[in-house]
């Protein structure tokens, strides 16, 4: 058979499918190489069990002024009728945050991460938590459980600001609120440290009545269902609700099975995490491993989501108090760090099913990365590793392409020969095959063999936050962002036709004019991805060109050796 016009028409269907998967990520649906939303959530989900201590959690949407207000205009939310004061943002400078509290409810409503620029403007910082009219992304607790007709302060409830310091000014700030509501005080606090984005979180809870109470404490993350601004119809990135537990691992809400009722993931656990993610950065709240909690994932109003865990504190006597610590992080997707606060936590940057190669790949990256202090250059010493380790596979493969363009004109000849007879076409080229010990999938087999790796350092360098901001030389200054020259883009579109160049040249025109358009096509699709993509194909691409030139010129000489 003409095994050159399957393998082409195996890379055309490769084409035909990466376009299809970008017509299907621009769309809004999941992309069909990327990380899978469902893929790694449990199939058996166990029963949702009673929450603890009556745990109704106040579902109105998050307390800027005016919800407040419309939940109840003058009283605290199911409280002892004590008025709403007007609620005050407070200001807290780190080295690496700067954060506002919202008195109501002591919760944390806007994050700028002051290493991080925002997307489409070095000149501001990146701000990941908000509350305005363009975002919702909120991260807020409280305590439920009260008898009928009261209430315990909750995110809806009113707090006073206890501390006096704004800035951070040594290694550690504490930021202290409180607020009293049916004979229960809660004391939160939340302390944050130099060059570290988790913030641990106490609350503090007091029963000032006559009787035994017994609250709970939920910790809820909300946050509306819109895309990051710098998301891209070329690629997909999970962006929504996520929670890890050792019995059930890595799971993933997305907003669309919410609003269904179809969301299925582990509600009961005593160990664990919940959290939102988006490209490159994340927010979670770690509660105290050992303790029972029940996690919801749940629509509070249109295109407004929350995920929350709530874990019941115990029986408290009267004139005593309880604290209960917790870990909040807000910040970029950093593997290390956030590996080390919570077990599972680096999951939240997910390689899928590949990700058995590409964590070791990541590893690698921060190792050479260690040495060489750029993360460009490091994508091409990575590359190059690669390639050296795949280079016995990859001159089998050239060594292959390079023997059928040998015999490219015996093969042009025999089609001459045997015009549409094709059963004595098939014999006569396999014949051919034998006598030169050619193998036709010699030059196929090989470099599927690599595609594992390939997809995986894909998904390795689209997904870790390092690229970001991330300069390399001269005028690539974020390897996040797309080559604002499209030089990169235009050198690899130039090594796809120089590749297509030294392989065979195919017999029919039709097949001949596809090969050429593929480097149009591959070539256009990388004006907007990031440049470290980019980076990585060109030199992925020069390399591969250098091997083969290497093997065609060994073969040649090898070829003439033998005519002697």
């Amino acid at each position: 058979m003409d095994i050159r016009r399957t393998i082409l028409w195996m890379i055309f269907s490769f084409s035909l499918l990466l376009l299809w998967n970008n017509w299907q990520v621009y769309n809004g649906k999941p992309s069909l190489f990327g990380p899978s939303s469902t893929a790694t959530q449990t199939a058996n989900s166990a029963q949702t069990p009673a929450t603890p201590a009556d745990a109704s959690v106040p579902t109105a949407a998050p307390a800027t002024p005016a919800t407040t207000a419309a939940a109840s205009p003058n009283t605290v939310p199911g409280g002892n009728n004590q008025p709403v004061s007007q609620s005050e943002k407070v200001n807290i400078k780190t080295d690496v945050f700067d954060l506002t509290f919202d008195t109501m409810g002591a919760q944390l409503v806007k994050a700028e991460l002051l290493k991080y620029a925002a997307p489409g403007n070095s000149e501001l910082p990146m701000v990941l938590l908000d509350d305005s009219p363009s975002s919702v992304y909120l991260a807020q607790s409280g305590i439920i459980g009260a008898p009928a007709g009261a209430s315990y302060p909750t995110h809806l409830t009113p707090f006073k600001l206890v501390s006096s310091q704004n800035t951070l000014t040594g290694d550690t700030l504490k930021v202290v609120f409180e607020s009293v509501s049916d004979d229960v005080k809660v004391v939160k606090t939340y302390t944050l440290h130099k060059d570290r984005y988790d913030i641990q979180v106490e609350h503090d809870i007091y029963n000032l009545g006559a009787a035994p109470v017994s609250p709970s404490l939920y910790l809820q993350l909300a946050r509306d269902g819109n895309d990051p601004s710098d998301s891209s119809s070329f690629y997909s990135t999970f962006t929504g609700p996520v929670l890890y537990s050792a019995q059930d691992k890595f799971q993933k809400v997305k907003f669309s099975d919410i609003d269904k009722g179809k969301s299925n993931y582990a509600k009961q656990a005593d160990n664990g995490w919940i959290g939102i993610v988006q490209h490159y950065f994340a927010s979670a709240w770690i509660p105290t491993e050992g303790v029972q909690r029940h996690n919801e994932a749940l629509r509070l109003a249109d295109n407004l989501y929350a995920i929350r865990s709530i874990e019941a504190v115990g029986t408290i006597e009267p004139g005593q108090h309880k604290a209960v610590e917790s870990s909040l992080w807000v910040g970029p997707q950093d593997q290390k760090a956030m590996g080390e606060l919570a077990p599972g936590l680096e999951l939240v940057v997910d390689y899928g099913w590949l990700t058995i190669i590409a964590k070791p790949l990541f590893k690698i990256m921060t190792w050479i990365h260690a040495l060489i202090g750029n993360w460009g250059w490091t994508i091409v010493v990575l590359t190059l590793l690669i390639k050296l380790v795949f280079y016995p596979l990859s001159a089998a493969s050239y060594r292959s392409m390079a023997k059928m363009k040998q015999v490219a004109p015996r093969m042009k000849a025999l089609r001459e020969k045997f015009g549409d007879d094709k059963a004595k076409l098939n014999g006569a080229m396999m014949e051919m095959y034998r006598t030169e010990k050619i193998n036709p999938l010699g030059g196929c087999l090989p470099m599927v063999v690599q595609i594992p790796v390939f997809i995986s350092l894909y998904w390795v360098l689209l997904g870790s936050v390092e690229m970001r901001g991330a300069p390399w030389i001269l005028w690539v200054q974020d390897l996040a962002a797309r080559d604002p020259w499209f030089i990169l883009p235009a050198f690899m579109m130039a090594t796809m036709f120089l590749q297509i160049k030294l392989n065979p040249t195919p017999p029919d025109p039709t097949q001949a004019k596809i090969m050429m358009i593929m480097p149009l096509v591959f070539g256009g699709m990388m004006f907007l991805f990031p440049a470290g993509l980019v980076l990585y194909w060109c030199v992925n691409n020069a390399i591969s060109i250098a091997q083969q030139r290497y093997i065609m010129y060994r073969l040649d000489k090898e070829t003439a050796a033998a005519n002697r």
